[in-house]
């Protein structure tokens, strides 16, 4: 069997999540955004980024009323780039893609003082790997905060492995509706290895 590259996996894992039954999707919401509001991270957390779902994402409005003393803020698409405003549900529009954002005229949050980013996608895998919708916007804000990084999906789009480009960012954690992967200390290490190893020879990937 054949390794799906990007556009494989998109077109397949976009079809299984449009597939879903709405009242599936509704559920699943509740049990995901529960998971999160009993996570340390999320509790212990100050200002946090989220999303609003779009095509049958996962829907988090139920964690703003679960943790409400968190400062929630949304992505504002503006040309290739995301600001960001305070989540006012009252000032709303919606963008040409088709989902709601934040008006322009919102006060607009720095990247800087977010503790958490709650990051929606197709798929994701156990170590952090994402695969978007295509846009890059994600991982061009993700390396303008020091946030940690919590990626949400159904559990039929957790993937084996999501390929990875170089310009693409990893999850610290990747979270759907039965469980929670700290997927940081996977990448992470890696990373470290790669880094202390220079000289390390490249092993085959299916040896």
């Amino acid at each position: 069997m054949r390794t799906m590259d990007k556009s494989d996996l998109r077109e397949t894992y976009c079809g299984v999540r449009e597939a879903l039954r709405a009242d599936s999707v509704a559920e699943q919401s509740t049990a995901v955004s529960r998971r999160l509001g009993r996570m340390a991270v999320l509790r212990h957390a100050e200002t946090v980024m989220a999303y609003l779902a779009f095509k049958n994402e996962l829907d988090l409005s139920l964690l703003f009323d679960l943790l409400p003393r968190v400062s929630w803020v949304l992505p504002r698409i503006e040309g290739r780039r995301m600001v960001l405003h305070p989540y006012e549900p009252d000032r709303l529009v919606r963008h040409p893609f088709g989902m709601l954002e934040p008006r322009a005229d919102a006060p607009v949050v720095d990247p800087q003082d977010l503790d958490v980013v709650l990051v929606p996608g197709v798929s994701f895998d156990r170590r952090g790997g994402r695969l978007g919708f295509g846009g890059g916007f994600y991982d061009r804000f993700l390396v303008r905060t020091s946030a940690i990084r919590v990626g949400i999906c159904h559990d039929c789009c957790l993937v084996e492995k999501v390929p990875m480009d170089a310009h693409d960012e990893r999850m610290d954690w990747v979270v759907t509706p039965t469980v929670a992967i700290h997927s940081a200390p996977l990448w992470r290490r890696q990373q470290v290895s790669r880094e202390e190893e220079p000289f390390a020879p490249t092993l085959p990937s299916n040896p």
